[in-house]
């Protein structure tokens, strides 16, 4: 069973498949299905044709080679669904898809996630942002996250990542940094303040109703979504907050003169929020950890899975300094611990050097005394 979020992809390109067959054919989805099972119209003559259909209507906004390429597969998928044979190598000859080029995207530097952090200009985005920074979440995985999937007394801070809204539809645990832990307090004691509320009594007159106003402190909730703004009794889609803090994000790269589009492809931005994901495992990768990396964003096959929980939280502890952005205080203090480390280190070595320089001579000096003692010998030996 398809999630809620691909059904409504699939809704829309069946529906711009249904406009293409009525402009074209003059028929509906139905009809066409027949009339290709009845061999009137060749299938592959219909998916080319729909090819240069989306070509065509999107001339002033560039269609990507792989946004069309989705929208042909998923008609194609449809109509095999449809009991309509369609083979492999004669779709490979006779529909041509444009090739899709893979763009080569660097990921964000540290300072550029500071940057970014700091002209944030709301708690909830900043929040957000640093959530993606640190944990290496997908954009909807962070955004489904409820209040009872956090776990900020454990050392380190943990969050549980439903399975339902993850790529691989398997359930995680994440590792959090302090920074992030301390963010994440800050904003639910935003969001759970206490505030003035004001509304119209409802015993007057219509055309004189009094103004009342209360303070009232929002009830948290375990089932609560962290980044949701308003929540009553029905639970807010993951897809419709995303769509609102993208525009925010969007708005603040603006801003920051950080919003270029990408050469060729000017319905998406340079800088993304998937831009986080590629951060933390380009960072931990670079670290070492490269089979941890695997585990630490969620993908499939990680030999981490049947590690110990300590063990992840020992590698997580290495490499938290660096999924840091803005606690300077702590980053600090943890550089003077390693160069501390190291002024020992160095100590310890100078140490072994002046020891091994001791030795040498001692031996030396040996060495000596024993050509001596063999030279007497020898004199002696001659005197007899």
């Amino acid at each position: 069973m398809m999630g809620e979020s691909t059904a409504i992809k699939y809704n829309e390109r069946l529906k711009k498949f249904e406009m293409f067959v009525s402009e074209l054919y003059g028929i509906d989805i139905d009809e066409i299905v027949k009339r290709i099972m009845r061999s009137k119209i060749d299938v592959y003559i219909v998916l080319g044709n729909y090819i240069r259909y989306l070509k065509e209507r999107n001339t002033n906004h560039s269609i990507s080679p792989n946004t069309l390429k989705n929208y042909v597969i998923t008609i194609k998928n449809f109509l095999e669904y449809s009991d309509i044979d369609i083979s492999p190598r004669k779709f490979k000859l006779k529909v041509r898809l444009p090739k899709v080029v893979r763009k080569s995207r660097e990921a964000l530097s540290k300072e550029d996630i500071a940057d970014i952090l700091n002209a944030c200009s709301d708690i909830r985005l900043k929040t957000y942002v640093m959530f993606l920074a640190a944990g290496g979440f997908r954009a909807v995985e962070a955004l489904s996250v409820r209040i009872k999937d956090i776990d900020l007394e454990s050392k380190p801070a943990q969050v549980f990542v439903r399975g339902e809204y993850t790529k691989t539809k398997t359930d995680r645990v994440v590792f959090l940094t302090e920074e992030i832990t301390q963010q994440l307090r800050s904003w639910l004691a935003y969001k759970y303040r206490k505030r003035r509320v004001c509304y119209r009594g409802q015993n007057s007159e219509q055309k004189n109703k009094k103004i009342i106003t209360e303070y009232r402190t929002p009830e948290q909730k375990g089932n609560d979504l962290i980044f949701a703004v308003h929540q009553n009794t029905r639970m807010p889609n993951p897809d419709g907050i995303y769509d609102d803090i993208a525009k925010s994000f969007a708005k603040t790269l603006d801003r920051m003169g950080k919003g270029e589009r990408e050469d060729g492809n000017e319905g998406r931005r340079q800088i993304t929020l998937h831009s986080f994901r590629r951060f933390v495992k380009t960072t931990i990768s670079d670290l070492g950890y490269a089979d941890f990396s695997e585990y630490f964003i969620g993908h499939s096959g990680s030999s981490y899975w049947q590690k110990k929980d300590s063990e992840k939280a020992e590698i997580f502890r290495k490499v938290e300094p660096y999924l840091t952005f803005l606690d300077l205080v702590n980053l600090e203090r943890r550089g003077a611990d390693v160069q501390t480390k190291v002024d020992e280190l160095e100590m310890i070595n100078q140490k072994l050097r002046e020891r091994d320089a001791m030795n040498t001579d001692a031996i030396a000096n040996l060495s000596d005394k024993l050509a001596q003692v063999m030279q007497e010998i020898e004199i002696l030996k001659k005197q007899k």
